[in-house]
């Protein structure tokens, strides 16, 4: 049997659906979305999604720009994924950092 998101990882979802392709966001700014201090909780809410791609959670990052988990993952094949899935949004890195610069989005446009 499935099971169900919690309240918590439901929110987290639904901030995170709001990240237009081609741009991305950090853990800990979905956090302050969320009003909370936790972007270790926005990690775990996303390693569980049960939504992806459609809760886009390869667009989350980490603060210093690189790129976080992926499914729980921090190295290997599912990294390597979320960089193709990023890459063909047009989402381009210099080493394994995105450039915020370009790419981050802006939550109070």
């Amino acid at each position: 049997m499935e099971r169900k998101p919690t309240d918590f990882e439901s929110r987290v979802y639904e901030v995170v659906s709001r990240i237009p392709m081609g741009k991305i966001s950090t853990y800990g700014e979905i956090a302050k979305q969320l009003g909370i201090r936790s972007a270790r909780a926005v990690g775990q809410a996303l390693r569980r999604n049960p939504y992806a791609p459609t809760v886009p959670c390869h667009r989350v990052v980490r603060t210093d720009g690189s790129i976080g988990g992926f499914y729980g993952e921090i190295a290997g094949d599912l990294i390597a994924k979320k960089c193709q899935m990023l890459a063909a949004e047009g989402i381009s890195f210099e080493g394994n950092r995105v450039d915020f610069s370009q790419f981050l989005h802006d939550w109070n446009s």
